[in-house]
């Protein structure tokens, strides 16, 4: 499940008539590289959440058979074939409406119906991750040693933890995951469990769905995830897969920018044309 329904406030005007979802990495929207994490963990249906002046997203994963043709005829078969390669099956795709902007809760609420009563994961589409294995690919090996409820986090300096959702840590699991003790949402300086928070990646239970039904607004007089998750670890087991790579929060300015460099120079067809510049401009700044 993406939930892309946001207004993307924070890159006006950029976002006026673009989906800041559609808003690209080198040469690839973000949504794309968080569904490629999804596809390469063994996803195979993709539910979007969308809102009003979202459709553009719809038309990104659907055939534009102009431009297959157009490319095709000018034998740019390069070009054709990552396309190909990155389109869905038929039926592999579902979207519906958060028609009011009620929170992350709401969000994964309206796509209830479409998930049914089965185990699902969540990406939020802000937050691109970076590393060989993938970040869900690796929540999935810790569920299958687990199950229950997985979320992935990740370590933040101990001043910066008021700015996050935070865990308390249990006992290890395996290398990579330990149990969840608690969860706080954005702690006061000083009173944070732990220095891990969650980064944006989930495994859940579709027994969030009937605590959604019922959840009170909370922060920002919305529809909290964090809430009905706490609620939910009163019944069911949550476990932490620790994620090593690189979080870039597309959905802040400095994050889309720092994803843009570090994708770049990790293209061997890029990094020969931008590193020494990026070098230069970075060494004219430090003069």
């Amino acid at each position: 499940m993406f939930p892309v329904a946001g207004l993307g406030t924070r890159f006006l005007p950029a976002t006026k008539a673009i989906p800041k979802e559609m808003l690209t990495v080198v040469d690839k929207p973000v949504i794309q590289y968080v569904v490629d994490e999804a596809r390469a963990a063994g996803i195979e249906h993709f539910i979007f959440v969308t809102g009003r002046n979202k459709a553009v997203i719809e038309d990104h994963f659907d055939i534009q058979v102009e431009l297959y043709e157009t490319l095709e005829n000018r034998g740019k078969t390069q070009e054709l074939d990552n396309l190909i390669q990155m389109q869905p099956k038929a039926g592999q795709t579902s979207f519906t409406r958060q028609q009011e902007p009620l929170g992350l809760g709401h969000a994964v609420w309206c796509a209830r119906e479409l998930v049914g009563n089965e185990p699902f994961a969540l990406l939020l589409p802000d937050m691109v991750m970076q590393d060989a294995k993938g970040c869900l690919a690796g929540m999935m090996e810790l569920y299958d040693t687990v199950g229950g409820n997985v979320i992935s986090v990740e370590e933040v300096p101990a001043e910066e933890t008021h700015r996050y959702g935070i865990v308390g840590i249990g006992e290890d699991i395996g290398d990579s995951g330990f149990r969840v003790t608690e969860m706080v949402e954005k702690p006061a300086p000083g009173t944070a469990p732990s220095n891990f928070f969650i980064n944006g990646r989930y495994i859940l239970q579709p027994e969030i769905f009937t605590i959604l039904e019922t959840q009170e607004r909370g922060a920002g007089n919305e529809i909290q995830l964090t809430d009905a998750m706490l609620q939910l670890s009163r019944q069911q087991p949550f476990s932490a897969y620790r994620f090593t790579g690189n979080t870039f929060d597309c959905g802040s300015k400095e994050g889309f920018i720092k994803a843009n460099v570090s994708f770049a120079l990790l293209r061997d067809d890029i990094r020969v044309k931008v590193e020494d510049d990026i070098r230069r401009m970075v060494a004219e700044l430090d003069r």
